[in-house]
This record gives C-alpha cells, sequence and structure tokens, in this order.
C-alpha cells in the first residue's frame, strides 16, 4: 500500500520541478527583463530624437545670448546718437564764426576780437574733445579718392593733374560715431578733364540707423 503511494507519478510529493511537462516545456519562466529588437530600436531612436532636441535647445540659447550682448552693447556705443547728432550744428557754427573772421582782422590788433576769437577756439577744441571722448571723429577729407560710403559729391569740376574723382574742397565736415556715419563729409570733387565720368554724386553712408 505504500510503495504504491510512492511510486504515484501524480503524487504533488514525487513530482521533480526540474523535470520537462507533458508539453515537452522547462518549468523555467522565461527572461523578459531585456526588450525586443523592435523595442530597443525604438528607444534608440527616442534618445536619437531627445539628444538632437537638447543640443538644438542648447544652440538657440547660446544664439540668444549672443544676440543680447550685442544688443547690449550696440545699445551702449550709440546711446548719444541722438544727442551727437543735435550737437553737429553746434560745432558747425563755431567753425562758421571762426571762418567768419578775415586773416586781416584776425591779426590786428583788436584785443577785445582776439580774446573773443580765443574763447571760440577753446570751445571748439573742448567740443571735439568731448566728441573723441564718446566716439564721435571729424571728417576731413581732401586731396584723397572719393569713397561713397563717408563723403557726399557737392559738385564736381575739371582739374587737371587730379584723377577723376579726387576730393578737391571740404564743404563742410563729417562725423561718424564708432563705426557708423552720423553725417557724411559734404565735398567737391574733381571730374576727368575729356568729359569723362566722375563719382555718383549721391550720398554715401555707412549705417545712419540710431
Amino acid at each position: 500500500m505504500n510503495d504504491q503511494n510512492n511510486n504515484n507519478p501524480n503524487d504533488p510529493a514525487n513530482i521533480d520541478p526540474l523535470a520537462p511537462t507533458a508539453a515537452g516545456e522547462d518549468n523555467i519562466a522565461p527572461d523578459n527583463g531585456a526588450p525586443a529588437a523592435d523595442e530597443r530600436a525604438a528607444l534608440e531612436d527616442e534618445i536619437a530624437r531627445l539628444k538632437d532636441h537638447v543640443l538644438r535647445a542648447l544652440a538657440d540659447g547660446e544664439n540668444t545670448r549672443k544676440r543680447a550682448a550685442k544688443e547690449r552693447e550696440d545699445a551702449t556705443k550709440y546711446a548719444v546718437t541722438g544727442f551727437a547728432r543735435d550737437l553737429l550744428s553746434v560745432a558747425d557754427n563755431l567753425r562758421r564764426a571762426l571762418d567768419a573772421v578775415p586773416e586781416e582782422m584776425k591779426n590786428g590788433g583788436d584785443e577785445l576780437l582776439k580774446n573773443l576769437l580765443t574763447g571760440i577756439e577753446a570751445t571748439e577744441r573742448e567740443m571735439l574733445r568731448a566728441f573723441e571722448k564718446n566716439g564721435i571723429k571729424k571728417i576731413e577729407p581732401i586731396n584723397v579718392p572719393f569713397d561713397p560710403h563717408q563723403h557726399e559729391v557737392m559738385f564736381e569740376a575739371p582739374m587737371p593733374g587730379k584723377p577723376a574723382g579726387t576730393i578737391i574742397q571740404l564743404i563742410e565736415a563729417g562725423y561718424v560715431l564708432n563705426d557708423r556715419l552720423l553725417r557724411p563729409a559734404r565735398v567737391g570733387v574733381s571730374r576727368a578733364v575729356d568729359g569723362g565720368e566722375g563719382p555718383d554724386s549721391g550720398p554715401g553712408h555707412i549705417d545712419k540707423t540710431a
């Protein structure tokens, strides 16, 4: 009786856990920890997409930072643009006042006039020094080739011995603020004696935006 129970294959006590099942399969559970090939490929694509997104975001952030820095630099460099343009007429009037006095009167014995001229000259020097300190430079071209980026032609005249397009007369000085033109120098230029074409008489500009 006891021998029959011990030999019964259906008795749970006699079942070998490592033995094959009735279907011929092992009783070991399959390992589902590693993703399938298609799942792995999908994960790699997602990682690549996220990496590209992060790199683009970093590049956009760097470009934004550079633009902001450039705008701050320009704001600092050109903050006095409008004020400087308003002062140009003052500088012009000081120079006109000095040029309006004939040389014989400047060298005459009128001490009052000499003192007045000395004061005007000192005022002009101080203004130009203040201009230089703030990046404003005066343009006074003469006997140099016409530059459409800094000069404006007011007239042309035949001038034997000078190449066409050479500045022969300064009518009004120009000014630049750092690398930006405040006002072109107004000039007269030589024209080819044989009637050839001279320079373009339109104003030249570097950048007149405020």
